[in-house]
């Protein structure tokens, strides 16, 4: 099956800094993507959990849009589960390796394509589920990433995010471990937010929140797990 045309939402552009931004995004995401690709993920068994569960919230019937998809291995596990599921990325390279890794797998319902989830590119009332998945930190403005999203699905259609927030880590990490690793390009720009400031931002967007869970089995766990639902 043919992914949905992307095409830009009232014929918008993106401003001078956003495609500034958009290209030092791309550029970092770019460089690490072999090695991205080949790291081990730290918590298994609460990746699995998270697996299951979004399993449970999707059907043959939903048409699916995964922002900041990375090298594709969750869209992979999910995709059977839908109806069509577009996996997107900012980065070229992270999805050259996901569509590598779809042709060596193929899922007839899968499909990648390069997009950055705080460009107005996805259409209004296309999916019935948006998946952002460890992205939330990462976009430039968390109220316009999630006005995007929200526009991007039908009425009654979920959001389903699992978002590390950095604000509820140890105060060095992002006061001075982050920006010593960004300046010597080591690490991406990030938000700080905690839990609730995060639902509230969901919640301004006029999204119902269905359910709050955490899904980490080591240690404490700072990726809170967020369904909310677009109103009918």
């Amino acid at each position: 099956m043919s992914s949905p045309a992307l095409a830009p939402v009232d014929n918008a552009l993106p401003s001078a800094d956003s495609v500034a931004s958009m290209g030092r995004k791309a550029r970092f995401w770019d460089r690490i993507a072999r090695k991205y690709a080949a790291g081990p993920i730290a918590d298994m068994a609460g990746y699995e959990a998270t697996l299951r569960r979004v399993q449970t919230l999707l059907s043959k019937a939903h048409d699916v849009l995964e922002i900041g998809c990375g090298t594709g291995s969750t869209a992979l596990r999910l995709a059977p589960f839908t109806r069509h599921m577009l996996g997107t990325d900012i980065s070229s390279g992270m999805i050259a390796i996901a569509r590598e890794k779809l042709a060596a797998q193929p899922v007839p319902q899968l499909s990648f394509l390069v997009a950055d989830a705080d460009v107005p590119v996805f259409g209004q009332g296309r999916y019935d589920v948006v998946l952002a998945l460890n992205m939330l930190h990462l976009v430039d403005d968390l109220d316009h990433a999630l006005k995007l999203a929200m526009q991007a699905l039908r009425p009654g259609g979920l959001l389903i995010s699992k978002t590390p927030c950095i604000s509820e880590m140890n105060p060095l990490i992002p006061r001075v471990a982050l920006p010593l690793m960004r300046a010597i390009g080591k690490a991406p720009s990030v938000l700080c937010f905690d839990a609730e400031q995060l639902r509230s931002a969901i919640v301004r967007q006029g999204m119902q929140i269905v359910s709050v869970e955490r899904h980490g089995t080591r240690g404490k766990d700072i990726r809170v797990f967020i369904v909310a639902r677009k109103p009918a």
